[in-house]
């Protein structure tokens, strides 16, 4: 009797310890399933203009060089040598870049240059007006449609000028008298993202962040004083939304650099 109380207890043991590890591959199974999506999984929206020796180049600035170096008729392999200006094409600009002693391009950890973005659409009033400057007025309207932006984002300025790259003279649009037209940050916009919104950089689809006519640079020493970054000549920007956009910059580490040309892209995670 007793042998057969001790195969009775082993096999119920037996059963219990099997309905355990069935339950624990079920829930792993479950957790399995509603992991979150990889990052192959999001949309990837490249935000960076081609570099040809033809783009809007900022007057006074280097030109774009390609110049062969090794063809493969010669040397058996290809490769050019560029020249070009750190703040020329799609490219991020470092506090130094007006700030003595600020922080240069090699300074800047990875985990900031992996950011999310808001998107702050005035191609409507800048067709209107192409020296608009952003407002405080219109930063709380988008905020009453979209939400308050949350701290440390970065915020995009869609003025529509990315459809004007292919004319440098549009882009540029320099006037007889040496001035430059295109739309931009206010001061006070741009200082009202700093202190009350906490924003960590500036961004636009022009040649800079600040209306062209703006000779002080407003917007941009808002930023860099703050110890932010900007980014410029961007593209691709009727294909984000307005929240929800992570950017990844890719800005090369120049020692000592003011920023850099840029590979820019834009995540967007899978719908729900």
């Amino acid at each position: 009797m007793k042998r057969l109380a001790v195969l009775f207890l082993g096999a119920v043991a037996l059963v219990a310890i099997g309905m355990v590890a069935h339950s624990l591959l079920l829930q792993r199974s479950a957790e399995a399933q509603t992991t979150s999506p990889t990052l192959t999984d999001w949309q990837v929206i490249d935000l960076t203009q081609p570099l040809t020796p033809t783009m809007p180049i900022w007057p006074g600035d280097p030109e774009f060089v390609i110049e062969p170096w090794a063809t493969y008729e010669v040397d058996y392999y290809y490769i050019n040598r560029i020249s070009i200006g750190e703040h020329s094409g799609t490219h991020w600009g470092t506090p130094n870049t007006f700030i003595e002693g600020g922080r240069s391009a090699d300074m800047i950890p990875a985990e900031e240059l992996v950011v999310p973005a808001v998107v702050i659409d005035i191609r409507e009033k800048a067709a209107q007006d192409v020296d608009y400057r952003l407002t405080v007025d219109d930063i709380l309207a988008w905020e009453a449609v979209n939400g308050q932006i949350p701290a440390g984002s970065v915020v995009i300025l869609f003025t529509g000028w990315q459809d004007k790259w292919d004319d440098p003279a549009a882009f540029i649009g320099e006037d007889a008298d040496g001035v430059l037209h295109w739309p931009g940050f206010g001061a006070e916009a741009a200082a009202f993202l700093v202190s009350e919104r906490g924003a960590v950089g500036l961004g636009t689809d022009t040649h800079g962040v600040d209306p062209g006519n703006d000779e002080e640079f407003a917007a941009s020493f808002a930023m860099y004083e703050a110890d932010g970054m900007i980014l410029e000549c961007l593209a691709g920007l009727d294909k984000l939304p307005p929240v929800g956009a992570t950017l990844v910059v890719g800005g090369l580490p120049i020692e000592g650099g003011s920023g850099s040309p840029a590979r820019v892209f834009a995540f967007l995670p899978p719908a729900d």
